[in-house]
């Protein structure tokens, strides 16, 4: 069968991710087994889309499976989510012009603020890192877009910061390409409060020469993204998407260097088993287990 993947906006992290996972999916697959991208508007839509029946599969940022899994908001009902793989762990992080004044992300206030597209995953990180500091929404001017439209509206000078998915990313790097940028840094003190409030976060280091204007070391934040679908998708399906990306890390690695760290990410597996790759009660669906345990990692 055809069967799809939701991802999010077009150069996005998940949009990139999808792009490389088609391409290795679909070598020499006959056209009734290959599968096919659709963009949306990333986890929050990817989610229900999946209980609707219109994907297969959908990317998802990991703070967002627990909740459609449970029906707590901004899901309306319970959606049964079960996990596939992980995707990647990189930075979310806000970038702004070179010349603008901001010594750290206290700094946000008064400034005009490309958050992401409204209602989607990126916005919703947005309120959560406010929370989180306790820096109100209303301190800044959110700015709704998506990824392509900030970064234009950054160089044109239509908003003073934008907030980006993990590098390297397509929009990122060609932000980079047309303006002089830097990224927004955190102080110490700011990554242990957020990491003190939010169990989906982990710190990482945003190195130096990622994309121009990153001339040392950022410290930043990241989520795990992931991969999702629902427990109605029939398991050769599962096994067989899964499978491909086992067998295929250092290929997907070469397409985009966001999965780079992928291999890593199974390991886990090895020794904790399948709980290593399940969030808060969302179980691996059987398709995955089987592809994991015939690759040896179960």
């Amino acid at each position: 069968m055809v069967f799809r993947i939701g991802t999010a906006d077009t150069g996005g992290t998940f949009d990139t991710q999808g792009t490389a996972i088609a391409e290795v999916f679909n070598r020499s697959r006959p056209p009734e087994e290959r599968c096919e991208l659709t963009r949306s508007s990333a986890s929050i839509d990817n989610a229900n889309r999946l209980d609707r029946g219109e994907i297969e599969f959908g990317f998802m940022a990991s703070n967002w499976v627990p909740r459609a899994g449970r029906g707590t908001a901004p899901f309306d009902r319970s959606i049964g989510l079960r996990m596939v793989s992980p995707a990647n762990a990189g930075p979310i992080f806000f970038v702004t012009l070179a010349g603008t004044p901001m010594d750290d992300v206290g700094d946000l206030a008064g400034k005009r603020v490309a958050v992401g597209a409204r209602d989607s995953g990126m916005t919703q990180h947005v309120h959560t890192l406010c929370d989180a500091l306790d820096m109100p929404f209303s301190k800044f001017d959110p700015v709704y877009l998506g990824f392509p439209e900030g970064a234009d509206a950054l160089v044109a000078g239509e908003v003073d910061v934008q907030f980006q998915c993990p590098v390297p990313n397509a929009v990122m790097t060609d932000l980079s390409r047309r303006a002089q940028v830097k990224v927004v840094p955190y102080r110490e003190e700011q990554i242990e409060q957020v990491l003190s409030k939010v169990f989906f976060y982990r710190r990482v280091v945003m190195r130096r020469g990622v994309f121009r204007g990153v001339d040392d070391d950022v410290p930043q934040l990241a989520v795990l993204n992931v991969l999702v679908t629902h427990e109605r998708v029939d398991e050769e399906t599962v096994y067989s998407l899964v499978s491909a990306l086992v067998e295929n890390t250092g290929p997907l690695a070469r397409l985009n260097p966001l999965f780079e760290g992928l291999a890593d990410l199974y390991e886990p597996l090895r020794t904790r088993g399948p709980e290593a790759l399940e969030l808060d009660g969302v179980p691996l669906h059987p398709g995955a287990l089987r592809a994991y345990r015939d690759a040896g990692y179960l």
